[in-house]
């Protein structure tokens, strides 16, 4: 079994289960799409290669960022980059969007980062991390903007993990 040290980094617990999901919806579209076409006569390479491409895309659309987080940073690996942002040094949050709402933190460096906030509320020890370095930010004068933002993201996610808590004892 490994220890755990400082260094260690939290990750989102569920990006597996994600991906995994990503991939089996991509392998059943490719299987029923060469499926059909190869019952109805007209499955050629050039189609089956349509349809194999197609379901790449499919999987790179449906695959989920990876979102990590360690002692003063927070990460966010999507397709094609990735982005961090060091929590302890932030400078501003911000919370866009009613439907698909995306939080964007920036820090003292330039480096930006948005991520979806449902996954910091899926996962306790992401969010732990960015609280943690949010309020070392705060302690340092250097998150000046979005204090709030983080607040009541804060409290929903207390909420949510308290109604989680009481549901599972049989109490909600």
């Amino acid at each position: 079994m490994r220890g755990s040290s400082p260094h260690d980094s939290a990750g989102d617990r569920h990006w597996r289960g994600s991906a995994r999901l990503a991939a089996v919806c991509a392998f059943a579209f490719a299987a029923l799409t060469l499926l059909v076409d190869w019952d109805a006569g007209t499955l050629t390479a050039a189609r089956a290669l349509l349809w194999t491409t197609l379901s790449a895309a499919l999987f790179a659309v449906l695959l989920p960022q990876r979102v990590s987080a360690g002692p003063g940073r927070l990460t966010v690996s999507g397709r094609l980059r990735r982005q961090a942002v060091r929590t302890d040094a932030l400078t501003s949050a911000w919370h866009y969007g009613d439907v698909g709402t995306r939080l964007v933190l920036r820090d003292i460096y330039g480096h930006r980062l948005a991520l979806d906030p449902r996954v910091l509320a899926a996962d306790p020890l992401l969010w732990h991390e960015l609280d943690a370095g949010a309020r070392r930010a705060r302690e340092r004068g250097t998150l000046r903007q979005g204090t709030e933002v983080l607040e009541r993201l804060g409290h929903r996610i207390d909420d949510e993990t308290a109604r989680a808590v009481l549901r599972a004892s049989g109490l909600y």
